[in-house]
């Protein structure tokens, strides 16, 4: 054995050398459905969208912003990378914070993780509807909500197979769509054709009042929506109990993040900050329509339509899968319902991903009674418990290398580099982000948000440390030393 290490999932099974436990799953996404999975995590509708109105607010120097929340994001990638690599489990961010901080930590991130998801969900329900209203505008949004939320529902119920090739092809067209945005842009900016030709110049990084227009402060503010922008890239370490050979397919998702980074945020931003002045962008219209308009692409408005409708999409089918798990995952623990535990006859938690749906499907309701302020209404509480997640994460890493440098739990085959030192740079980023948002009285509310869930799950664990005072007793998983 390698890593001389014998171990016991909570659920009795037996995890030998850093092996994932069996859980029950199906190990059905492969290497390049894991890959796609990860990069379909790492370019979402924050960018698509998002970056809009961060542009008016920051310029050219957003790239920056882009450039350092990417660090920061491998770091905490890097710091699950361990953790999934020491016990790759389903649930992962839950069980970590269960193991290494204690059992409310861990119902606390679960039931997070799951609300993140369940909002985040609603709110790329309403996306879509939004995105389809523009070809089918007699088309009501809630329609259109409601189709989706079935056609994804049943997807996910049929096996994890079936969600893993969606999220590829998903994926795939996101891709496909910033890789074609670049490759024009450089030509634009080489060969100077299309009416851009004249103008784009790599100088509009800074010629027009300067790198940081609005001053660094400016700047700084936009950390919020960047981070957005970069939810659900932890995504592929909910996949750890379902991927084929999570001992080779995780680490190289992982790895592959910087360039991606790079490239699809940083990489696209700049190519199209040269190709047109950051003053010609709106605040409320995506810039990649804006960038493709002013080259004179034909139908290019179109072209961005159809690709952030997969990226909302997708971001709903990713949503549908991970509540599932952690629900699943509670369940084991003892930290909800029993019957969520449960899995269907093709291996899917069915009755967890019902549930979410259930709860994902007031985002049609929504549709149905304000459709105009449905989207804005969620996507600010899917910010902050993605927040707390990631802190999580962090939090545990640096407690297990803690307890791997005094002989207590086995090395990794995956450490991190800069050991707790990346992921204590992390935290106070995290932290700073944090104060960001509590500074902004437009975001602020999510905070509030926060605040009363915190106090319900509080509650809520409470009355079952009551009723059943063995599942909130710390239980260390059981590893000994061998060979």
């Amino acid at each position: 054995m390698t890593s001389s290490q014998v171990g016991k999932s909570h659920d009795g099974s037996e995890a030998v050398g850093g092996d994932a436990p069996e859980e029950g799953y199906e190990r059905g996404l492969g290497s390049r459905q894991v890959q796609m999975i990860a990069i379909g995590g790492a370019i979402g509708v924050g960018l698509f969208l998002g970056a809009g109105a961060n542009i008016a607010k920051a310029g050219p120097s957003l790239i920056v912003m882009y450039a350092l929340a990417g660090v920061i994001i491998f770091f905490i990638m890097r710091a699950l990378g361990e953790l999934l690599l020491y016990r790759p489990v389903s649930g992962s961010f839950a069980e970590y914070s269960r193991e290494f901080l204690g059992p409310f930590f861990g119902y606390f991130t679960g039931w997070t993780y799951w609300l993140m998801w369940v909002v985040t969900g609603m709110a790329e329900l309403t996306a879509a509807a939004i995105y389809v209203h523009y070809w089918f505008p007699s088309v009501p949004q809630w329609v259109t909500a409601l189709v989706f939320l079935v056609v994804l529902f049943v997807a996910n119920l049929i096996s994890v197979k079936l969600f893993g090739e969606i999220e590829f092809w998903f994926s795939m067209v996101k891709v496909t769509a910033l890789l074609g945005m670049i490759i024009i842009g450089i030509g634009v900016l080489t060969f100077g054709f299309s009416s851009a030709g004249d103008t784009a110049a790599v100088s509009n990084l800074w010629a027009f009042d300067g790198f940081f227009p609005n001053g660094i402060g400016s700047s700084l503010m936009t950390l919020q929506g960047v981070m957005f922008a970069y939810l659900a890239v932890e995504l592929v370490g909910v996949t750890a109990g379902e991927s084929e050979d999570p001992e080779k397919t995780l680490p190289k998702a992982i790895n592959t993040l910087p360039w991606r980074i790079a490239l699809f945020y940083v990489g696209a931003l700049t190519v199209i900050l040269c190709v047109v002045k950051w003053t010609e962008f709106s605040p409320d219209v995506s810039p990649f329509v804006a960038a493709f308009a002013k080259i004179g692409i034909p139908a290019g408005a179109g072209i961005v339509n159809f690709v952030v409708l997969t990226a909302a999409l997708s971001s709903c089918n990713s949503g549908m899968y991970s509540t599932g798990r952690m629900l699943r995952n509670l369940a084991e623990s003892g930290e909800a319902p029993k019957v969520f535990g449960k899995l269907s006859s093709t291996k899917t938690p069915a009755f967890g991903i019902t549930v979410s749906v259930l709860c994902m499907g007031i985002g049609v309701v929504l549709n149905y009674v304000v459709p105009e302020k449905a989207f804005g209404y969620v996507t600010s509480v899917a910010t902050a418990a993605g927040i707390w997640t990631w802190l999580m994460i962090l939090v545990s890493h640096i407690l297990y290398r803690r307890a791997v440098d005094a002989g207590r739990l086995p090395a990794s085959s995956f450490p991190a580099p800069g050991g707790a030192k990346c992921s204590w740079i992390a935290v106070a980023f995290l932290l700073f982000v944090t104060g960001l948002i509590a500074y902004d009285a437009d975001s602020r509310i999510c905070l509030y948000v926060m605040a009363v869930w915190a106090a319900v799950l509080g509650v809520s664990w409470a009355i079952l440390k009551a009723r059943n005072p063995q599942v909130t007793e710390r239980r260390e998983p059981e590893l000994e030393k061998v060979g």
